[in-house]
């Protein structure tokens, strides 16, 4: 179900592992990934899961966005359907990339599908990250994992991306607007 793009994910992690200076073995010890993992990201191939992609940004310090995203200056749609997809390895989960944030700006925006039965907890992403979450139908369960909040259609919630922080659908066709803001 990965529509990534493979080649812009092995360019971007191949430019940002050069800017950190790191080899293959210290980038993928410090993401938590298998070097084997990681090489096939780099030669563009693979299926990475949203677990993957995070611990990945994390370990490098930028954002989701900067390693599945590229740079575009025209005029972009996104059909319902389309776009960049990274779900989680249990599945049930689907982060879509909607407008990766360009340089020197500070925000990425993502279309979230969740399915009942697959919550997604999720580690802190960099120091500074604040989630911006709009539900669009269903009910869930969203913020930080020691005090979540639920949503119905049309809530509105922030909270520390930093910090521990939870995703779970409360009922099947569960869709929301994510807008991960690095200050």
């Amino acid at each position: 179900m990965s529509s990534l793009p493979l080649g812009a994910i092995a360019a971007n992690l191949q430019r940002e592992r050069a800017r950190v200076g790191w080899s293959m073995t210290e980038l993928a010890r410090r993401a938590g990934v298998a070097k084997s993992t990681l090489s096939q990201l780099e030669a563009a191939s693979g299926n990475p899961s949203l677990e993957t992609l995070w611990a990945l940004a994390t370990a490098l310090g930028v954002s989701f966005a900067q390693l599945v995203g590229s740079q575009s200056t025209d005029v972009t749609v996104i059909r319902a359907g389309e776009g960049p997809r990274a779900a989680t390895e249990l599945g049930g989960y689907v982060a879509t990339l909607l407008s990766a944030s360009p340089p020197g700006a500070r925000r990425d925006l993502y279309l979230i599908d969740a399915e009942r039965e697959s919550p997604r907890r999720a580690d802190p992403h960099p120091a500074g990250t604040i989630e911006h979450v709009v539900l669009c139908s269903g009910r869930a369960l969203v913020g930080p994992t020691d005090d979540p909040v639920t949503l119905e259609p049309g809530d509105f919630i922030t909270y520390a991306g930093d910090a521990p922080h939870v995703f779970e659908a409360l009922e099947s066709g569960t869709r929301a607007v994510l807008i991960s803001e690095q200050r």
